[in-house]
């Protein structure tokens, strides 16, 4: 008998001779002439020079087969990645003919004989530097060797091999119908011969892809913006990079966004896609890129299962599909219809909703010239836009209005007071409260007739009241108010209103302005929390959502018939105001020397000139108004505006998302240790990786986010309260619930 000893055989290193540029294509080289396979079929084959030939069936590749990594396709035909996106866009603007005629171009090989290719790649192989290799070599520009070992570094990490007991796969799988040369091969069969590879024994990930071990950059995983994007049904993966967006996402869905903003494109915009721009804006958002820009940092080998897309959207693709959205003013419509669900989520029927309402001005510095406005944090005027938001009594942003003229708050509110009226309906008794930019007498009444109830402060100059005046008391903490409840006449017959004084421990008097029934203390803390609600809220939006981005720089001029405040009497005013400072310096001079003392000329003169100077400006006021028509100034050919459509839907995302985020946060505060610090852990969350688990009824999500003990504590207890809202993704046909829980190890 002879004795067989059983033992692993070691297999050959796989051949460099086949390079893969999916689950399902390869390209093996045979000689001179390069084979490329598809699912196991021949669908062409090209020589060093049928360039015309090569071109054709790398363009069809591209465009019909969403499963290539561009990275691996470039190599396994030769090219650059430079090279393939050229010719893609020469594809979609030009036509197929106008590739198919390029002349050859290019550096390196394409200008250096093949003996000095394969001197320079030996010299790399054996370990010399650029610098050495072109040192050594002589009469070569750096800048070719350069690219020449670039080409062999790539070659060399991007070739892979199928496995050599894989490689009879090829004649097992089911054959695809052989088509022409210019290789219009349909997604239907490419995806099922993805399908008969993943019966082999494949490992997919999370698209259904086989996916090589060495695909891990950016550069390979992206592909070129002109290419269509298709969605995905979710699927299970093992990681998943910020995964932990998916529980804003699955917010924003429950609130309604992406319901509205698909009613508001009117089918300008096509479903999956603007499904897809709505998730990767606002992802990017939530890991703080602050605009759409930042889509550009989700782009990663995971983005695919996370948008359950085909690819990752590059930020110019986005901006198109929200643009279409934003026109015929689907942007307000979008924005509006968004307000009505925020409003109507808080609302109880037959009880009083607060509403604080403030205007926050958006510097602008640009280099286009735009009207000027008071921007209360600099001090100063400062170019810009005003942005008029309401908030409710959470914090919870409602509604957002661009004026760009910055008109006063006396002039918006009673429109924005409207506006909620037709949204909220007439049984509902709303209260606005706002700062004393608002509180003035004709303005007050305004809002009183139209059956709005009102707080405010008062404006001085006012009485100072005695002690004995206030008999009543309210509590703030441990600090004890005095309160005069009393009745103010607005004046010229516009009837009474409440005026409520208060007097704090150090005698300082404050007066509130009323029109409601509400007890003191109530209005009282209505206002006194109208910072944390809106102030704060306002420095967080900038700080956290980018709400100050200016988002689109087109602009358009103003009607040539505009009235706006005139340049030239603003120079005017303030030159006659230097001429007074120079007249009051010289008085005061002259008031401190003695009457024979030589400088009295020099400061008789300044006095001389700056009297003149006044009385030639003075004379100049009557006929410089202070408002003009825009064509009577000289700003008529440059005073422009950003249009607002679509920054409007750019901050109906961000506004959602701050929602969402003032939910959850609610959510996971109760079970932190620092209350306060419940917005930057929700950070932590939205930022985290996981794996992902679908079946027919659930998507488990295994979150990994960092924190400390503590924080994972209460990360736990909050995911199973976000379990019991019975979140689903948008686009998810089944509706499967959303499952979230931490994944520690």
């Amino acid at each position: 008998m002879v004795a067989q000893v059983s033992e692993h055989l070691a297999l050959p290193p796989p051949p460099s001779t086949h390079h893969w540029f999916s689950g399902t294509g390869v390209v093996v080289e045979d000689g001179d002439r390069r084979l490329v396979y598809v699912g196991g079929t021949l669908i062409g084959s090209f020589g060093p020079k049928e360039r015309m030939k090569r071109n054709a069936i790398l363009l069809g590749l591209l465009e019909n087969d969403e499963s290539v990594w561009i990275g691996k396709l470039c190599v396994a035909f030769g090219l650059s990645r430079e090279g393939v996106r050229a010719m893609q866009k020469q594809l979609h603007a030009e036509g197929l003919a106008a590739v198919l005629a390029r002349k050859p171009g290019g550096r390196g090989e394409g200008k250096t004989s093949a003996g000095r290719v394969r001197r320079l790649e030996a010299m790399f192989e054996a370990g010399l530097s650029i610098a050495e290799a072109q040192k050594k070599l002589g009469k070569i520009g750096r800048s070719t060797v350069g690219f020449l070992h670039k080409a062999w570094v790539d070659r060399g990490r991007a070739v892979v091999a199928a496995p050599a007991a894989e490689l009879p796969r090829l004649e097992r799988v089911a054959s695809l119908p052989l088509l022409p040369e210019s290789i219009e091969t349909t997604r239907k069969d490419v995806s099922r011969a993805k399908e008969s590879v993943e019966t082999e024994g494949s490992e997919p990930d999370g698209e259904g892809a086989t996916i090589p071990s060495d695909v891990g950059s950016d550069d390979e995983g992206y592909v070129s913006d002109d290419r269509p994007i298709t969605t995905r049904a979710p699927t299970t993966t093992r990681w998943v990079q910020h995964l932990g967006t998916w529980l804003l996402v699955a917010m924003l869905g429950r609130a309604g966004l992406h319901r509205h903003a698909e009613a508001a494109g009117d089918r300008r915009v096509e479903g999956d896609a603007l499904r897809v721009a709505l998730d990767a804006v606002a992802m990017a958002l939530a890991i703080g890129q602050k605009c759409v820009e930042g889509v550009r940092r989700i782009a990663t080998p995971s983005a695919s299962p996370l948008l359950r897309a085909s690819h990752p959207p590059s930020a110019s693709w986005c901006r198109r599909v929200l643009g279409r959205l934003a026109m015929k003013l689907g942007g307000a419509r979008m924005h509006l219809a968004m307000a009505k669900e925020t409003i109507d989520a808080e609302r109880v029927e037959g009880k009083r909703v607060v509403f604080y309402v403030d205007n926050h001005l958006r510097p602008y510095t640009g280099k286009h010239t735009v009207r000027r406005g008071w921007r209360m944090q600099d001090k100063r005027v400062r170019p810009g836009i005003s942005d008029y938001y309401v908030h409710d009594e959470d914090g919870r942003a409602v509604m957002r209005l661009a004026v760009a003229s910055h008109g006063s708050l006396t002039e918006w509110l009673p429109p924005i007071a409207r506006t909620l009226r037709d949204a909220i309906g007439k049984g509902t008794r709303i209260v606005f409260a706002f700062d004393r930019a608002g509180a003035f007498p004709e303005h007050i009444a305004l809002l009183r007739d139209q059956g709005f109830e009102l707080v405010t402060y008062e404006r001085r100059p006012y009485q100072t009241l005695p002690a004995s005046a206030f008999t009543g008391t309210i509590r703030d903490g441990d600090v004890e108010i005095g309160v005069a409840d009393s009745r103010i006449n607005l004046g010229r017959r516009r009837g009474r209103v409440r005026r409520i004084a208060l007097r704090v421990e150090d005698g300082r008097q404050v007066n509130l302005l009323a029109v409601s029934d509400l007890d003191a203390a109530e209005l009282y803390r209505i206002l006194r929390n109208r910072w944390g609600s809106q102030e704060n809220v306002f420095k967080h939006g900038v700080e956290r959502w980018g709400q100050n981005q200016l988002d689109g720089r087109k602009v358009e001029p103003y009607p040539p018939d505009t009235i706006i405040p005139n340049p030239a009497r603003r120079r005017l005013d303030r030159a006659l105001r230097i001429a007074r400072v120079l007249e009051g310096d010289a008085r005061r001079e002259l008031a401190l020397l003695d009457e024979n003392a030589p400088q009295r000329a020099r400061w008789d003169r300044q006095l001389a000139d700056a009297l003149v100077m006044q009385r030639e400006l003075e004379a100049m006021r009557p006929v410089t108004p202070k408002h003009a028509p825009l064509a009577e100034t000289e700003l008529a050919d440059t005073l422009v505006k950003h249009p607002d459509d679509y920054k409007m839907v750019i901050d109906t995302i961000r506004m959602a998302c701050a929602n969402a985020e003032t939910d959850l946060a609610t959510l996971l505060a109760p079970h932190l240790a620092v209350p306060a610090e419940a917005k930057r852990a929700l950070a932590n969350i939205f930022a985290a990786p996981g794996s992902v688990h679908v079946s027919d009824t659930r998507i488990m999500v295994a979150l990994q986010p960092a924190g400390t003990k503590s924080e994972l504590r209460a990360f736990d207890a909050f995911l199973g309260r976000c379990n019991r809202l019975r979140l689903t993704l948008p686009g998810d046909t089944n509706r499967r619930s959303l499952r979230f829980r931490l994944q520690l190890s």
